[in-house]
């Protein structure tokens, strides 16, 4: 598994890989469909982290996890905020 996390890593330049981050507060919510978009916030980082997933998933408040994401920003109400996209997620 690591020798593919490499190789993403590497063909990728943009991705950023975090290991053993606890999870402060997950939030899931529908939209369009049938998709179900989940938000993680992780401690000492005030960057919401998304991603979409076919069917619910178990809630990972307290979970410590490993991610493989992208920066991205959204317009939201006009205004421009930072997100990350998250590609890869693990319980560590």
């Amino acid at each position: 598994m690591a020798r593919d996390l490499n190789k993403l890593l590497k063909n990728h330049r943009n991705l950023i890989q975090s290991d053993g981050k606890k999870v402060s507060s997950h939030v899931q919510r529908e939209v369009a469909d049938g998709w179900i978009m989940n938000t993680i916030m992780l401690e000492g980082i005030d960057v919401p982290f998304q991603y979409k997933r076919r069917k619910p998933y178990k809630n990972l408040t307290g979970q410590r996890v490993n991610l493989t994401y992208y920066p991205a920003t959204q317009q939201v109400a006009g205004f421009e905020m930072e997100l990350m996209r998250v590609v890869r997620l693990r319980i560590s």
